[in-house]
């Protein structure tokens, strides 16, 4: 077993307010390709045109081509032992909350409670006009038909934050109160160098807390990290798990 999640393991027993951040690396074991690599999502579909809410706004016919695809993509996926490593972490009482840039629903659904979702979830649709919301999955997307505000009938919205779009003013607060009071960081899936989410792991380790990244390879954050571990989330989490159960 790698020495540093020993000495991870070590660090988290002592933790009294442990948080996770986690971002799209997370989820490629599920299936879901960042969007941002190749072959993904953003490589077919210029952000600018496809994920702005000034282009939903104007042509959401257009817009929703790019959407059922995400949708396809995160309803098709399912949680890896990496989102269920972190779900068990906060059934022991370790990690406190799970702060997500993802918009796939699979912390949530490996059986996380406290979920802060900076970029909103696919898997639930909004009218941005009378505000009903709808689970996406009361739609069948498969037609290609537009899902429709059953009161208003306007155009549905998937409630995930466009560009353009402000971050929730909860998940920020939340976050930052969260931040400002962790002992210890977990970062997986991400390089956090996007902000505002990037500011999370700063703002801790600015407090004393202490950085731990699980990534496939070093980013930019690792040379803030106190503790780096390479290689699959989906491997190195669970066995975390495992010594702390000892």
């Amino acid at each position: 077993m790698d020495n540093n999640i020993l000495k991870a393991a070590g660090i988290i027993k002592k933790s009294k307010n442990m948080i996770a951040l986690t971002g799209a690396g997370i989820s490629v074991e599920s299936g879901i390709p960042d969007f941002r690599s190749a072959g993904g999502l953003w490589d077919r579909y210029d952000p600018a045109i496809y994920a702005s809410i000034q282009s939903f706004i104007r042509m959401p016919e257009k817009v929703w081509d790019m959407i059922f695809e995400m949708i396809e993509v995160t309803e098709g996926a399912a949680p890896n032992s990496a989102h269920f490593a972190l779900a068990k972490l906060e059934n022991m009482n370790y990690l406190k909350a799970v702060i997500t840039q993802n918009i796939d629903n699979l912390h949530q659904e490996a059986g996380s409670k406290n979920v802060i979702e900076y970029h909103g979830n696919a898997k639930q649709l909004v009218c941005m006009s009378c505000g009903a919301e709808y689970g996406a999955s009361e739609f069948d997307i498969s037609t290609k038909e537009i899902p429709r505000c059953k009161d208003c009938r306007k155009i549905l919205k998937p409630s995930v934050v466009f560009f353009g779009e402000n971050i929730p003013f909860n998940a920020l607060s939340e976050s930052q109160k969260f931040a400002e009071a962790a002992d210890a960081v977990l970062v997986v899936g991400t390089s956090a160098v996007v902000y505002p989410a990037a500011a999370i792991p700063r703002t801790a380790k600015s407090r004393g807390a202490a950085l731990i990244e699980f990534n496939l390879e070093r980013t930019e954050l690792s040379s803030y990290a106190d503790i780096l571990i390479n290689g699959s989330a989906g491997k190195t989490l669970p066995e975390l798990v495992k010594l702390l159960e000892n």
